[in-house]
């Protein structure tokens, strides 16, 4: 489906908790993938609670996975209603390269720049302990920063590109915070599937 899988890079150096495939996709099946996602999955832009007020998510997200499998963040709810074929293709991709069973997959909208994601984790306890994170982008790049928990100050970026795969494993979650920051340069949309194993 794309380049070999040996063809990492390190993003925090010697620590390979964080690894970077940026062809993981060639370019022809993810501008396919990016078009039939874009119009197929089912959208939706959900309430969440911050700082004591409600608000609308700054992005649209759908989630996908075997039948019922459930995800709760922000005080919402998910739950699967199976998977879309186009993402099931991906997911056995990810299977065959890594061996890793991969459950479900979340996938976010950034329709432009001012859609964003703040400073989390994946620490939710359906994710349980050490979760591994397969994240692959599609269409317009956008940068993904880190910082560490215990320092902020300590900080890492990387320029997600289309066709690119992001795996976050180890103490990833426990030791760093990651978010894609609002940008007035970006005026076209991306699409981030987050690969991930629900614990039952």
């Amino acid at each position: 489906m794309g380049s070999s899988k040996n063809k990492a890079i390190s993003i925090f150096g010697d620590n390979r908790n964080v690894l970077y495939y940026n062809n993981f996709l060639l370019k022809e099946k993810a501008d396919h993938l990016y078009q039939k996602l874009l119009l197929d999955l089912n959208w939706q832009q959900y309430p969440i609670r911050m700082f004591g007020k409600t608000m609308l998510q700054p992005r649209l997200i759908a989630w996908y996975g075997n039948q019922g499998t459930e995800y709760t963040y922000s005080q919402t709810t998910l739950v699967a209603e199976g998977w879309n074929n186009n993402l099931k293709q991906v997911q056995e991709a990810l299977i065959k390269h890594f061996q890793l069973n991969f459950n479900s997959v979340l996938a976010n909208l950034y329709r432009d720049g001012q859609d964003s994601m703040g400073w989390h984790s994946d620490n939710e306890k359906e994710l349980g302990t050490q979760p591994i994170i397969a994240s692959i982008s599609l269409g317009t790049p956008r940068t993904l920063q880190f910082r560490k928990k215990e320092n902020t100050k300590t900080k890492a970026s990387i320029l997600l590109e289309s066709g690119s795969l992001l795996l976050m494993q180890g103490n990833t979650q426990e030791n760093w915070q990651h978010q894609i920051a609002k940008t007035k340069k970006v005026k076209t949309p991306r699409i981030n599937l987050t690969f991930r194993m629900i614990q039952s």
